[in-house]
């Protein structure tokens, strides 16, 4: 699917700014290499997968999560290349389609589902930058179950949920069934219904204190 991706056009209108943010980084108290360590450890410490691969295949830069994503995705293929051939496959029909239309930036989105609580959405952009000897592919993967994670912990405390109602909000945002909840949490699907209403009433009440 291709698509204008806001996310990576974000990064886009961020590579246009480059000289005005390599100025505010030249303000910093830190030398060339203290600067480049201060972007790796920027890199290190993002939730999503990136990768930095180039037009043969070669991974020029994967920052830590891309390394335990990519571990994962090749898990039933232990012989397999680091590169997962899903992610490359989205490569190269990148690369197919701009060839059609080259002055167009274009983004394209996959998302690889391994089960309920492993999938990941995969965002491919042409890199092409001046310090570059050759457009490259970058690649952003984004671990749902962990954003999933991340944005119901998020309103267990915005909606003041009980800790079990916080399990079955957990498990409802991931797109279990009330049946799957309550076999998973060992309850009635009544039970579920119940904690439910009452999760639904909280998120009605908050969303009436702010309007």
């Amino acid at each position: 699917m291709i698509i204008q991706d806001s996310h990576l056009l974000h990064l886009t209108k961020t590579s246009a700014q480059q000289s005005v943010k390599s100025q505010h980084l030249q303000n910093f108290p830190l030398r060339l290499g203290q600067q480049a360590d201060f972007l790796q450890e920027v890199l290190e410490s993002l939730e999503d997968g990136i990768l930095i691969i180039s037009k043969t295949g070669k991974i020029l830069h994967a920052n830590a999560a891309a390394h335990d994503i990519c571990f994962e995705l090749n898990q039933d293929k232990p012989n397999a290349n680091f590169l997962p051939s899903t992610i490359w496959y989205l490569c190269q029909s990148l690369l197919n389609s701009q060839s059609q239309v080259p002055d167009k930036l274009m983004v394209l989105s996959d998302e690889i589902v391994l089960d309920k609580s492993t999938a990941f959405r995969i965002r491919v952009r042409l890199l092409n930058l001046d310090m570059l000897q050759s457009p490259c592919f970058l690649v952003i993967i984004e671990n749902r179950y962990e954003s999933l994670k991340n944005a119901a912990i998020a309103e267990v405390k915005k909606y003041d949920l009980t800790p079990r109602e916080a399990e079955i909000w957990f498990l409802y945002r991931s797109n279990y069934s009330y049946k799957e909840i309550a076999d998973k949490l060992y309850i009635t699907i009544n039970t579920v219904k119940k904690h439910m209403k009452s999760i639904h009433a909280k998120r009605q009440a908050f969303l009436t204190i702010q309007c």
